[in-house]
């Protein structure tokens, strides 16, 4: 059940941050391995890049990928929430004194992260390549270079999520299961993991959208660090970041929305079965 509630919850954030996962990866493709100043900027910021998508594309285009976004989102968070809510209930992201451990947490965050990041690779390369034709190798390509980026953003993401709760309820400031409680903890989430993901998203996004030759191996990037550090050479720090507007926009809406709806379906599920 577990898995369930945080599939849904995942897809039902899925639904309102589509769009600005259209234009994110727009925009983190803008300008790729060219200096600033020397390529023309088709999108200026987030907002205007999301005007510009809507009237020369569609509307229409800013759900493009909608179907296998929600089939990637239901597999890797069902699968990475689910696994966390179980070392939750389980106890395991406590000390022997009963005391909430941030270490434990984001272990148990990048072991869950890994899971279904590993499992949700294909999905993610249909998101990001829709339309595309792909052999086996070509589904999977990637999924290595992702795991970083994975690894930290879930680890951020769910330890920054538990921890705030932990913390929050200390204070008191909120009852126990108060949906304020939640929704402050998924905020402050929200913005940690943005901070801590947008290099390894950008390095993520060229990674699994370079050319390939006929064996499915990459034209561009050797992996994940050689697409930071070609980013970085080419573009300086501020590439890195490239998108980080957008980023956030969808990452911390989508992060908002999937830990308060799975925080809130585990609690009526918890509550009811009692």
């Amino acid at each position: 059940m577990d898995f369930l509630m945080s599939g849904l919850a995942a897809c039902g954030a899925c639904v309102f941050t589509n769009p600005l996962e259209v234009v994110k990866t727009r925009m983190q493709l803008q300008g790729e391995l060219q200096a600033p100043g020397t390529y023309q900027r088709h999108y200026r910021n987030v907002f205007h890049a999301f005007i510009t998508i809507g009237k020369v594309d569609g509307l229409a285009a800013l759900q493009k990928g909608l179907a296998p976004a929600l089939l990637y989102q239901f597999l890797m968070n069902g699968i990475r929430l689910g696994t966390y809510g179980l070392a939750e209930a389980g106890g395991y992201l406590h000390t022997a004194e009963g005391t909430h451990s941030p270490a434990r947490s984001a272990a148990a965050g990048a072991m869950a992260g890994v899971m279904g990041a590993y499992l949700g690779s294909p999905i993610y390369m249909a998101l990001t390549e829709i339309g595309q034709k792909h052999g086996l190798v070509g589904l999977w390509r990637g999924a290595l270079g992702g795991l970083p980026r994975v690894i930290v953003g879930s680890s951020t993401q769910l330890c920054t999520f538990s921890s705030t709760k932990d913390l929050l309820s200390q204070w008191e400031i909120f009852p126990p299961q108060s949906w304020k409680l939640a929704l402050v903890a998924a905020m402050m989430s929200g913005i940690a993991v943005v901070l801590a993901m947008a290099p390894f998203d950008v390095a993520c996004t060229r990674l699994y959208n370079q050319p390939t030759d006929a064996q499915g191996k990459g034209l561009m990037y050797r992996g994940i660090l050689d697409a930071l550090l070609q980013t970085a050479r080419t573009e300086g720090i501020f590439g890195m970041y490239k998108g980080i507007g957008a980023s956030y926009f969808r990452l911390g809406p989508h992060t908002i929305l999937s830990l308060f709806f799975w925080d809130q379906l585990r609690s009526l599920y918890y509550t009811d079965t009692k």
